[in-house]
């Protein structure tokens, strides 16, 4: 970021520019922020990832909070590293001819291995793992990943034939991308390896995570569906345990109970025999009652 206060534009998904002035002191945006804030009816729980695509140029994608709640903080879990070079345009001299984002380019954060692709593949062209390539704004960012999760990707998008990243938002940061992916595998490995005994809450964070990403753009209705389904017998496991607990606990109640009902029966009985025995003698109780209180002292 710039050392000193200087005017920082803000391109939104529709290309549209907005001027704003950032502020060294207080590391923010002032000065047609408002405006830009007011064009785009931004409310809190909204959520913005902004692309450094210039020196003073950010581009602006926007997630509406009322369409996805959830991707609150998900990208957050995302490890991104942060070390990084900018690719010369010396280097880049063909490829910025080539790709282009609406009326400007855009300049890309790459690792070295990072190549440009010649041409968009479509994935019934992938024959097989040595022809997957991860494409990204016209760059084949394969060195982002390692071997193994490159691996793993494959094989999640032959079970869909397709290229799972293939709608993600455009001009999107290679290693945004690359951490996406990544977390992607992550997750669906998790989902293989989950339990009964899983916690829900590790449910619901994947849950969390995956419509965010969905909403970049990751094709993987398939895992959300797969969780939905783990999440439903999950419930229903917890359910039965849950019940045939209250069972056992009622029919140690009914026990209790019954024991009870027991001692009162045996009571009742008792009682029967007294008052039997006393009801011979009752009309003489209240003569008896009445001589002795009359009787000299």
């Amino acid at each position: 970021m710039p050392k000193q206060d200087t005017m920082i534009v803000l391109e939104d998904e529709s290309g549209i520019n907005y001027q704003t002035k950032y502020l060294v002191e207080k590391v923010g945006l002032s000065g047609g922020w408002r405006g830009f804030s007011i064009a785009h009816k931004l409310l809190e729980g909204d959520v913005l990832v902004f692309q450094l695509v210039k020196p003073t140029k950010f581009k602006v994608y926007i997630v509406k909070a009322n369409g996805l709640e959830e991707v609150d903080g998900a990208l957050g879990l995302l490890k991104l590293d942060a070390c990084k070079k900018q690719m010369s345009h010396e280097n880049l001299s063909t490829a910025t001819e080539e790709i282009e984002y609406g009326s400007e380019d855009f300049g890309f954060d790459v690792l070295d291995g990072i190549r440009l692709s010649e041409s968009a593949v479509d994935f019934n062209q992938v024959k097989s793992f040595k022809d997957f390539d991860i494409l990204i704004n016209g760059l084949v960012i394969n060195p982002e990943l390692s071997k193994h999760l490159q691996s793993k990707y494959y094989d999640l998008c032959c079970s869909q034939r397709s290229f799972l990243h293939e709608q993600l938002l455009g001009g999107l940061n290679c290693k945004l991308a690359a951490g996406v992916i990544a977390e992607t595998i992550n997750i669906a490995d998790a989902i293989r390896a989950s339990k009964l005994t899983t916690p829900p809450e590790s449910f619901v964070t994947w849950q969390k995570t995956l419509k965010a990403f969905q909403t970049l753009g990751m094709n993987i209705h398939f895992l959300l569906d797969r969780l939905d389904q783990l999440k439903s017998l999950a419930a229903k496991s917890k359910r039965h345990k849950e019940a045939i607990l209250e069972r056992v606990n009622a029919e140690e109640e009914m026990r209790t109970l019954e024991k009870r009902l027991l001692e009162i029966k045996e009571i009742t009985s008792r009682l029967d025999i007294e008052i039997q025995q006393l009801e011979g003698n009752a009309e003489n109780y209240e003569l008896k009652f009445q001589e002795l209180t009359k009787a000299p002292w």
